[in-house]
């Protein structure tokens, strides 16, 4: 009787641990959109783990398996933010470009949800450094890279001198819609007054 020469032996294959789950992006994103409506309906101190996955269509342990508590959750939601940014105007004119961000800005401020949302955050961040942090990472450079375009564009275009306070324009381009629209929570805005806001905030960016 013959015999083989010895063959190598292959690695045995590797099979995925007994429960570890893949991950289903439609999943992730239902739970996202829950949490937004959650916040909208009762607010972070009431928004529960429970709610959230009733709203979602699915069991506890999905959450759990992405974040490990309620904080993280909306600590991760509110820090996405800051990537997803704002389209950067391109209109060919430092007024024209402010004109459109601050329709983009107006309208989405006012969405019923995010009018909800911001104001119940900002409260919580009163009370919860964490919160706090990411609510200022996710305000302020979700408008920076929008805005030090629009000061770019215009320095080229000759609109504006080189070299002006960056952190100064951004203020005074962020500032006065977020005002009226988030502080003082004004349920309509003048008929006009983007497009006076826009001169005004072009021609003191001028004077900078």
């Amino acid at each position: 009787m013959t015999t083989k020469p010895d063959e190598p032996q292959q690695p045995p294959r590797r099979r995925a641990p007994a429960g570890a789950a893949v991950l289903r992006e439609d999943v992730t994103e239902a739970i996202r959109a829950a949490v937004f409506e959650e916040l909208a309906a009762v607010g972070y101190a009431r928004m529960s783990i429970e709610g959230i996955a009733r709203r979602a269509g699915v069991g506890k342990t999905a959450v759990y398996r992405r974040w490990r508590s309620k904080l993280h959750l909306v600590l991760d939601i509110v820090s996405a933010l800051a990537v997803q940014g704002l389209p950067a105007p391109d209109t060919g004119s430092l007024e024209g470009d402010l004109r459109l961000l601050y329709e983009v800005t107006s309208r989405a401020l006012r969405h019923p949800v995010a009018s909800q949302i911001i104001p119940d955050l900002q409260a919580e961040a009163a009370r919860n450094p964490d919160i706090a942090e990411a609510m200022q990472k996710a305000l302020r450079e979700g408008q920076d890279g929008v805005a030090t375009g629009i000061v770019t564009a215009a320095a080229r275009r000759g609109e504006l001198r080189e070299g002006i306070d960056h952190d100064l324009a951004l203020d005074l381009i962020s500032g006065p819609l977020y005002w009226r629209s988030v502080v003082i929570r004004s349920p309509k805005l003048p008929k006009g007054y983007l497009g006076a806001l826009a001169r005004a905030t072009s021609e003191g960016l001028k004077a900078l």
